[in-house]
């Protein structure tokens, strides 16, 4: 082999090398422009999460604020078209209309006792409710219930919302009766209500049926349920307490 062959040979193969490494240099070139980019990317998008995230908490724990109302056929809003005519929902518009954040919940069943109140408190209070409404009582009376058996009921499901949620605040709605069932039987069943109230240092609405009961153009055919009218009124009388509680 010629020296000039052998020259040619000798600087072919450098170049092939320096034009490899020369490749392999440009591919870790963008290799790191590509992974700063994403780093910069998600480093941009963290910062964004973290500067949202307090005000989506913040509406997230001003949208849980709820007023449980727990109770019968008067709560249920029975015999009406449209259950969001109840006093329930007279409050949810009311307390809309003055954007106050609180979700009013329905929790009333038709023909409820203090007994089955007592019964099924358990798991309704697993909602954690901020203000809790016990409209229970008027079937035990009209059914005869035993006073104090009414009375210990009331208790257990106080005792129950007290321990399973105890920064709720509850108030106690009173209840009267007709005067057919007695005289004695009816001056005890108002005051029942009133004993239980101040022996747990509840919030107290004296008779949730106050200037509706009794009137037969705010009541139902059966003279017991109140009708949408009567609801507007039920529902003046449950704002004179909650309304201070907001």
């Amino acid at each position: 082999m010629s020296k000039v062959q052998n020259y040619r040979l000798h600087f072919t193969v450098p170049t092939r090398k320096a034009a490899k490494l020369l490749k392999f240099c440009y591919f870790i070139l963008v290799l790191l422009i590509v992974s700063c980019g994403d780093t910069n990317t998600k480093n941009s998008n963290e910062a964004q999460q973290t500067i949202t995230q307090p005000k989506d908490t913040l509406v997230k724990n001003q949208a849980n604020k709820t007023i449980l109302c727990f109770g019968d056929s008067i709560t249920a809003g029975y015999g009406l078209e449209d259950t969001n005519d109840a006093y329930t929902g007279v409050l949810q518009q009311r307390i809309d209309s003055l954007n106050l954040n609180y979700t009013v919940i329905n929790s009333g069943v038709s023909g409820e006792t203090t007994a089955g109140g007592k019964s099924r408190i358990g798991w309704v209070i697993k909602q954690k409710p901020t203000i809790f409404l016990l409209e229970l009582g008027a079937n035990d009376g009209l059914r005869g219930v035993p006073i104090t058996e009414t009375q210990s009921n009331l208790q257990a499901i106080i005792n129950t919302v007290k321990e399973k949620s105890p920064e709720t605040t509850i108030i106690l709605a009173g209840m009267q009766l007709p005067p057919n069932m007695g005289q004695d039987y009816t001056t005890k069943f108002k005051a029942l209500f009133k004993d239980v109230a101040v022996l747990n240092n509840l919030e107290f609405i004296p008779f949730i049926l106050e200037n509706v009961g009794g009137v037969a153009s705010l009541n139902q055919r059966d003279g017991i349920h109140p009708n949408e009218e009567g609801h507007k009124i039920v529902a003046n009388n449950v704002w004179e307490v909650l309304k201070p509680l907001l």
